[in-house]
Protein backbone atom coordinates (compact mmCIF):
# COMPACT_ATOMS: atom_id res chain seq x y z
CA UNK A 1 0.00 0.00 0.00
CA UNK A 2 1.32 3.72 -0.80
CA UNK A 3 2.33 5.38 1.78
CA UNK A 4 0.87 8.77 0.20
CA UNK A 5 -2.97 6.40 -0.06
CA UNK A 6 -2.11 6.12 4.14
CA UNK A 7 -1.02 9.87 4.47
CA UNK A 8 -4.56 11.71 3.06
CA UNK A 9 -6.16 9.58 6.65
CA UNK A 10 -4.67 10.06 9.35
CA UNK A 11 -6.17 9.92 12.58
CA UNK A 12 -4.90 9.92 16.52
CA UNK A 13 -7.16 9.31 18.92
CA UNK A 14 -6.80 8.64 22.99
CA UNK A 15 -9.43 7.97 25.28
CA UNK A 16 -11.57 5.18 27.65
CA UNK A 17 -12.38 1.43 26.73
CA UNK A 18 -16.20 1.72 27.41
CA UNK A 19 -17.52 -1.62 25.59
CA UNK A 20 -16.19 -5.24 25.64
CA UNK A 21 -14.76 -6.42 21.72
CA UNK A 22 -18.04 -7.21 19.97
CA UNK A 23 -17.66 -9.24 16.01
CA UNK A 24 -17.81 -7.43 13.19
CA UNK A 25 -16.56 -9.60 9.99
CA UNK A 26 -13.85 -11.59 9.20
CA UNK A 27 -11.32 -11.20 5.80
CA UNK A 28 -9.37 -13.60 4.71
CA UNK A 29 -9.49 -15.61 8.14
CA UNK A 30 -8.38 -12.46 10.07
CA UNK A 31 -11.50 -11.34 12.29
CA UNK A 32 -12.55 -7.85 12.93
CA UNK A 33 -13.73 -6.34 16.23
CA UNK A 34 -15.75 -3.30 17.11
CA UNK A 35 -15.03 -1.46 20.68
CA UNK A 36 -16.13 1.83 22.02
CA UNK A 37 -13.93 4.20 23.59
CA UNK A 38 -14.85 7.28 24.96
CA UNK A 39 -12.59 10.74 23.95
CA UNK A 40 -12.69 13.87 26.34
CA UNK A 41 -13.32 17.09 24.31
CA UNK A 42 -11.49 20.17 26.13
CA UNK A 43 -15.30 21.56 27.46
CA UNK A 44 -15.59 17.81 29.42
CA UNK A 45 -18.59 16.61 26.95
CA UNK A 46 -17.08 13.46 25.62
CA UNK A 47 -17.40 11.56 22.06
CA UNK A 48 -18.02 7.74 22.06
CA UNK A 49 -15.97 6.62 18.77
CA UNK A 50 -16.42 3.14 17.28
CA UNK A 51 -13.06 1.59 16.83
CA UNK A 52 -12.51 -1.23 14.62
CA UNK A 53 -9.77 -3.69 15.31
CA UNK A 54 -8.00 -6.69 14.19
CA UNK A 55 -7.48 -9.76 16.52
CA UNK A 56 -4.12 -9.74 15.03
CA UNK A 57 -3.27 -6.26 16.74
CA UNK A 58 -4.72 -6.95 20.40
CA UNK A 59 -6.20 -10.25 22.29
CA UNK A 60 -10.21 -9.51 21.50
CA UNK A 61 -11.29 -12.37 24.52
CA UNK A 62 -9.89 -9.79 27.08
CA UNK A 63 -12.37 -7.05 28.48
CA UNK A 64 -10.19 -4.08 28.51
CA UNK A 65 -13.19 -1.74 30.06
CA UNK A 66 -11.72 1.33 32.36
CA UNK A 67 -8.28 0.93 30.15
CA UNK A 68 -6.88 4.09 28.54
CA UNK A 69 -5.80 3.73 25.01
CA UNK A 70 -4.16 5.85 21.91
CA UNK A 71 -5.20 4.26 18.50
CA UNK A 72 -3.66 5.55 15.29
CA UNK A 73 -5.50 4.43 12.19
CA UNK A 74 -7.79 5.99 9.33
CA UNK A 75 -11.32 7.27 9.82
CA UNK A 76 -13.60 4.68 7.39
CA UNK A 77 -16.99 4.46 5.88
CA UNK A 78 -18.89 1.43 4.28
CA UNK A 79 -22.31 1.26 3.48
CA UNK A 80 -24.75 -1.11 5.75
CA UNK A 81 -28.17 -1.63 4.05
CA UNK A 82 -30.66 -0.96 6.69
CA UNK A 83 -34.19 -1.53 6.44
CA UNK A 84 -35.28 0.32 2.79
CA UNK A 85 -31.80 2.09 2.07
CA UNK A 86 -28.05 2.05 2.58
CA UNK A 87 -26.95 3.98 5.68
CA UNK A 88 -23.31 5.46 6.13
CA UNK A 89 -21.40 3.28 8.87
CA UNK A 90 -18.23 5.17 10.09
CA UNK A 91 -15.27 4.06 12.41
CA UNK A 92 -11.99 4.76 13.43
CA UNK A 93 -9.91 1.60 11.55
CA UNK A 94 -7.00 0.97 13.86
CA UNK A 95 -3.49 0.31 12.96
CA UNK A 96 -1.69 1.19 15.78
CA UNK A 97 -3.14 0.48 19.47
CA UNK A 98 -0.84 1.30 22.78
CA UNK A 99 -2.14 1.48 26.31
CA UNK A 100 -1.82 4.63 28.23
CA UNK A 101 -1.58 5.44 32.01
CA UNK A 102 -4.65 8.15 31.48
CA UNK A 103 -5.48 10.76 29.32
CA UNK A 104 -3.63 13.44 27.98
CA UNK A 105 -5.08 17.56 27.45
CA UNK A 106 -8.58 16.99 25.50
CA UNK A 107 -6.42 19.07 22.41
CA UNK A 108 -4.31 16.84 22.15
CA UNK A 109 -6.50 13.37 22.48
CA UNK A 110 -8.54 13.39 19.14
CA UNK A 111 -6.98 14.26 15.83
CA UNK A 112 -7.78 14.16 11.98
CA UNK A 113 -6.05 14.78 8.83
CA UNK A 114 -8.18 14.35 5.84
CA UNK A 115 -6.85 15.16 2.17
CA UNK A 116 -9.91 14.24 -0.56
CA UNK A 117 -12.57 15.78 -2.94
CA UNK A 118 -16.16 17.12 -2.48
CA UNK A 119 -18.70 15.06 -3.87
CA UNK A 120 -21.64 16.44 -2.68
CA UNK A 121 -22.87 20.31 -2.73
CA UNK A 122 -22.16 21.71 0.65
CA UNK A 123 -25.07 22.90 2.61
CA UNK A 124 -24.84 26.13 4.40
CA UNK A 125 -27.05 27.26 6.74
CA UNK A 126 -27.73 29.48 9.99
CA UNK A 127 -28.47 28.48 13.27
CA UNK A 128 -31.09 30.49 15.07
CA UNK A 129 -28.52 32.02 17.02
CA UNK A 130 -26.73 33.55 13.65
CA UNK A 131 -24.22 31.06 13.97
CA UNK A 132 -23.13 30.04 9.99
CA UNK A 133 -22.48 25.93 9.80
CA UNK A 134 -21.61 24.40 6.53
CA UNK A 135 -22.33 20.25 6.14
CA UNK A 136 -19.50 18.64 3.47
CA UNK A 137 -19.16 14.74 1.83
CA UNK A 138 -15.68 14.43 1.37
CA UNK A 139 -14.09 11.48 -0.73
CA UNK A 140 -11.09 9.96 0.72
CA UNK A 141 -9.53 7.92 -1.85
CA UNK A 142 -8.18 4.34 -0.21
CA UNK A 143 -6.46 1.84 -2.37
CA UNK A 144 -7.70 -1.08 -5.23
CA UNK A 145 -10.34 2.25 -6.35
CA UNK A 146 -12.13 2.29 -3.05
CA UNK A 147 -13.07 5.55 -1.89
CA UNK A 148 -14.37 6.50 2.21
CA UNK A 149 -16.89 8.96 2.23
CA UNK A 150 -16.69 11.45 5.64
CA UNK A 151 -19.50 13.95 7.10
CA UNK A 152 -17.70 16.88 7.89
CA UNK A 153 -19.04 19.84 9.73
CA UNK A 154 -17.66 23.22 9.61
CA UNK A 155 -18.19 26.58 11.58
CA UNK A 156 -18.27 30.27 11.40
CA UNK A 157 -15.75 31.55 8.64
CA UNK A 158 -14.12 28.20 7.34
CA UNK A 159 -18.56 27.59 7.02
CA UNK A 160 -18.39 30.65 4.73
CA UNK A 161 -15.31 29.72 2.76
CA UNK A 162 -16.52 26.46 2.45
CA UNK A 163 -20.11 27.01 0.99
CA UNK A 164 -18.30 28.02 -2.17
CA UNK A 165 -16.89 24.83 -3.10
CA UNK A 166 -17.62 23.05 -6.09
CA UNK A 167 -18.43 18.62 -6.65
CA UNK A 168 -14.60 17.56 -7.46
CA UNK A 169 -12.84 20.61 -5.39
CA UNK A 170 -10.19 19.10 -3.66
CA UNK A 171 -9.50 19.45 0.07
CA UNK A 172 -7.71 19.60 3.15
CA UNK A 173 -9.57 18.96 6.39
CA UNK A 174 -7.65 18.99 9.96
CA UNK A 175 -10.11 18.54 12.80
CA UNK A 176 -11.37 16.04 15.32
CA UNK A 177 -13.92 13.26 14.98
CA UNK A 178 -17.21 13.86 17.13
CA UNK A 179 -20.04 11.93 18.05
CA UNK A 180 -23.65 13.74 18.17
CA UNK A 181 -27.04 11.49 19.28
CA UNK A 182 -30.16 12.00 17.33
CA UNK A 183 -33.66 10.75 17.31
CA UNK A 184 -34.42 8.87 14.36
CA UNK A 185 -38.17 8.55 13.56
CA UNK A 186 -39.05 5.06 11.77
CA UNK A 187 -42.70 4.79 11.92
CA UNK A 188 -45.32 7.41 13.29
CA UNK A 189 -45.38 5.22 16.90
CA UNK A 190 -42.01 4.31 16.46
CA UNK A 191 -38.29 5.80 17.10
CA UNK A 192 -35.10 4.85 17.53
CA UNK A 193 -32.02 7.14 19.55
CA UNK A 194 -29.17 6.32 17.13
CA UNK A 195 -25.37 8.18 17.07
CA UNK A 196 -24.28 9.80 13.92
CA UNK A 197 -20.39 10.88 13.45
CA UNK A 198 -18.74 13.28 11.80
CA UNK A 199 -15.64 15.42 11.65
CA UNK A 200 -15.43 19.15 13.29
CA UNK A 201 -13.46 20.85 11.01
CA UNK A 202 -10.92 23.71 12.65
CA UNK A 203 -8.75 24.10 9.47
CA UNK A 204 -9.58 24.34 5.59
CA UNK A 205 -7.94 24.81 2.58
CA UNK A 206 -8.28 24.04 -1.01
CA UNK A 207 -5.74 22.64 -2.84
CA UNK A 208 -5.16 23.40 -6.22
Amino acid sequence: MSDKIIENNQVTIMGEIVTPFTFSHEVFGEGFYMVEVSVRRLSNSQDQIPVMVSERLIDVSQDYTGEFIMVSGQFRSYNRHDEVKNRLVLSVFAREIEFVEEELDGAKTNNILLDGYICKLPVYRKTPLGREIADLLLAVNRPYGKSDYIPCICWGRNARYASSFEVGEHVQITGRIQSREYVKKLTEERTERRVAYEVSVSKLECME
